[in-house]
Parts: structure tokens; C-alpha cells; sequence
């Protein structure tokens, strides 16, 4: 049985030479593919009078990243401090920037007012909050939570049971108050799915903000600036999966804007959105080594990285397809599960997957490859058992690798207690 095949940057060779300064699991991340993707999106929507990608800095929070992205033209969605601080060093500013958070602390609207961010608004109560703690910027924007107007996904479940949000009513109301309290230019958003590849669904979610657009403009005299359409595009995690074509999706909202926008007189209209895992996801990988073989009742592959690194699998019952290098041609005769050290039975990357013979060694082991890591990956990271999270690797667009972000250390791990009881142990 012949593999299903995803390609990967590096070949055996150089992965064996790179190890040598940075050693297993590492993640991977491919310039030249991210700067191509986003220059595809923006051309796409360039039928549009404007077009904004705001990238969803939780999904991959390095700052070399945001940077690829800010010099080809997209903005950042934070939702924390250190999300803002992230866009900041990455030099996006002002209103590139979208601060789409819920329960805020005060100083984290105060911080994003300081920034010139977009302030997005997830509740009714928090425009009394915002004016009182801080004040109630020129530009606003409101998250619209359409409840059972719209199915949700597995990922991010039902709109309606959703955290997320004001509901219409509450939409309705709210720009009328707020331009009562100083708002002079207004916008509206949405997100209400995640990692969804239909693209009538996208198309769908444009058309209900459309919708509601008219309505702020002839109920209550509201002329939006512009609409962010959320994140929630997918990627083809399986081979078998085709990827969204940003041609038909952008034509299909173009329709619905000159179907709605249009005869309303709210043209132009800008139009934004928050992409993460469709701009990064399929530049990522995980890179890890088979340390251990198991036969019991099942054939284990036990790697150097776990759950720790990629929770996703485990989270959500994910899949991420995986590739042996050097195997790329042999065929996929063995059934194991791919899993980590952590101590949890769900540690596991892939359960009963079909891959070629992996061979097992600290140092002689075959390299595993975990695919569509790109997005929500490390970010996702944690430090269960004292693991310990891996670093970061960039493959520039001139072939070099350079590391962006360096493994976690043992003193890493101990430097927030507030005193140190032992002395590190050197040497281990």
C-alpha cells in the first residue's frame, strides 16, 4: 500500500546536518511558502474597494512571523498584552492592528487605546466598562454572536453556545450608544467557525453581516466603516482535502456585497478578515525523531516530542498527517500509534495510522514529520511533567535556516519561582 504523500522542505540529508546544532523535536517553518500564500490572498481580494488581513496572532505568536507578514501588508488580531506587545515589535501599529479580546482588564484596553488598535468590543456591558476605565475611542468595533442564525463546528461548537459576542439586539443598540458616547466611525465583526473549508460557508457568514449592516444603516443611522468576516478558513489537513480557492471565495462575497452593499449606498465598504491557520498552517512542521518501539497490544512509535508540543490531536482528536523522510517512496505497511512521554493516554499524535517501518534510536532513529503544524502549534504549548517546549526554525526564502526562537531550558522552567530552593544540576 503506497503512502499518501506531503511535501516537506528539507531532505533526509540536511535534516541529519541540521540536528547537529538543533537537535529533535524542533518546528519548522517555510518563508517563501507564507510569503507566497499571503500575496495569493491579497490578490484575490483586490476586487474589493479595501481589503485588510488582520493575522490572529495566538496561532503562531513569534514575532519573525509577523514580520514576514507586515512587509507583505497584513495586520495583526491580538487578544492579550503580550499580543499586542508581539504586533508592536513586529511593526505593526494603529488601526492594522484589531484588539479582539474577551473578559478585558482594563489595562489591556488601555494599552491597545495607547497603541491606536481597533478595539473590538465582545459585550454589551463592556462599553459602560471601557468608558469608564479608560474611554471610548473615535473608531469602535462590535463582535455580532448571530446565535442560531449560523451552524458552528466541531472546534469552536454552536454559535448560540458560544461565550463570544453580542447578539443582534444588543448590536442595534449598542452603536446608537456608543456614537452617544464620542464613536464617530464604526465596524462590525464575527467568528464562528474554525478551520471550516466550505467556502459557502464563509460566503454565508459575509452575506448575514451584510445584512446587518443594512440594518444598523436604515434602523439606525450607523454607516459602518467595514466588516471583518473572523478567521475559521481551513486547510486540507488530509491529502485527500482540496484547499479553499481565494478566487471563488472572493468572488462569492463580492456577490453578496454588490447583491446588498451596493443598492444600500454603502459602497465602499471595506472588508476584513483574521486568517491564522490558512496564511501559516501549511507552511509548519513538527520535526521529530522515533525514540522507542513498543509491541504490546498495539505497535507503538514513541518520538521525543509529545503532547506538549502539538496538543491538537489530543484536544480535539486532530489530524496531522505524518511522513517518514527518506521513506517518502516506501510503502505504508505498518499500523502504529505515534505517540509521546507525557503521562497521559492521550499523548498520542496519531492512532492506528498506516506508515512505513520507523525504526527506533536516541541518536539513529528515523525522523518523523508532522504536517500543518504551521498554525496553533506551539502556541498551544504547555509545560505538564516539566516538559520542556521546542524552539523554532525558519527556512528563509534564500534557502538558509536560521533559529527564531530557542528551546526552553531547565533554568528556563525554574525562573518563576521566587526563590530558587536547589541549584540547577549542570551538565544534565
Amino acid at each position: 500500500m503506497a503512502c499518501a504523500h506531503k511535501s516537506f522542505p528539507l531532505t533526509k540529508a540536511r535534516l541529519q546536518s541540521l540536528v547537529q546544532q538543533h537537535p529533535t523535536p524542533f518546528y519548522l517553518y517555510d518563508e517563501a511558502g507564507i510569503r507566497q500564500n499571503a500575496r495569493a490572498i491579497l490578490n484575490a481580494f483586490s476586487i474589493f474597494p479595501r481589503f485588510k488581513e488582520h493575522y490572529a496572532v495566538k496561532a503562531l505568536p513569534n514575532p519573525f512571523i509577523l514580520q514576514i507578514l507586515a512587509q507583505e501588508g497584513f495586520g495583526a488580531d491580538c487578544s492579550s498584552l503580550p499580543e499586542l506587545l508581539l504586533a508592536q515589535q513586529a511593526g505593526i501599529h494603529g488601526e492594522d492592528v484589531m484588539f479582539t479580546s474577551n473578559e478585558t482588564p482594563a489595562k489591556e484596553y488601555k494599552t491597545a487605546l495607547a497603541m491606536g488598535a481597533v478595539i473590538n468590543l465582545d459585550d454589551f456591558t463592556h462599553i459602560a466598562f471601557l468608558e469608564q476605565t479608560a474611554r471610548i475611542p473615535d473608531l469602535i468595533s462590535c463582535r455580532y454572536n448571530p446565535g442560531p442564525l449560523k451552524g458552528g463546528n466541531a472546534i469552536i461548537g454552536k454559535p448560540e453556545e458560544a461565550k463570544y459576542g453580542f447578539t443582534r439586539e444588543q448590536i442595534l443598540r449598542a452603536f446608537p450608544l456608543l456614537r452617544d458616547k464620542g464613536a464617530r466611525r464604526f465596524a462590525l465583526h464575527t467568528m464562528v467557525a474554525s478551520n471550516e473549508l466550505n467556502p459557502e460557508y464563509h460566503i454565508e457568514t459575509a452575506r448575514i453581516l451584510f445584512e446587518l449592516a443594512v440594518e444598523l444603516w436604515v434602523k439606525a443611522d450607523i454607516r459602518l466603516e467595514f466588516v471583518n468576516l473572523g478567521g475559521g478558513l481551513g486547510i486540507p489537513y488530509t491529502p485527500e482535502q482540496q484547499p479553499v480557492n481565494y478566487t471563488y471565495l472572493a468572488a462569492g462575497i463580492r456577490k453578496a456585497y454588490d447583491a446588498l452593499i451596493v443598492p444600500a449606498g454603502l459602497d465602499p465598504l471595506g472588508i476584513h478578515t483574521e486568517w491564522a491557520r490558512a496564511v501559516t498552517g501549511p507552511y509548519g512542521w513538527l520535526v521529530a525523531r522515533a525514540i522507542h518501539r513498543k509491541h504490546i497490544y498495539r505497535e507503538y512509535i514513541g518520538l521525543d516530542a509529545c503532547m506538549a508540543d502539538l496538543m491538537r490531536p489530543a484536544l480535539y482528536g486532530a489530524y496531522h498527517h505524518i511522513t517518514i523522510p527518506g521513506k517518502e517512496e516506501a510503502p505504508c505497511t505498518e499500523t502504529y500509534d505515534v505517540v509521546g512521554s507525557l503521562c497521559e493516554n492521550n499523548d498520542k499524535f496519531a492512532v492506528q495510522r498506516k506508515l512505513p517501518k520507523i525504526e527506533a534510536g536516541e541518536s539513529t532513529g528515523d525522523f518523523v514529520v508532522i504536517h500543518d503544524a504551521g498554525a496553533h502549534g506551539r502556541a498551544m504549548g504547555f509545560n505538564y511533567n516539566g516538559k520542556l517546549r521546542c524552539g523554532e526554525l525558519l527556512l528563509g526564502s534564500d534557502g538558509a535556516l536560521s533559529l527564531i526562537r530557542r528551546k526552553e531550558t531547565l533554568e528556563d522552567y525554574f525562573a518563576t519561582l521566587s526563590a530558587k530552593p536547589l541549584p540547577l544540576c549542570r551538565g544534565l
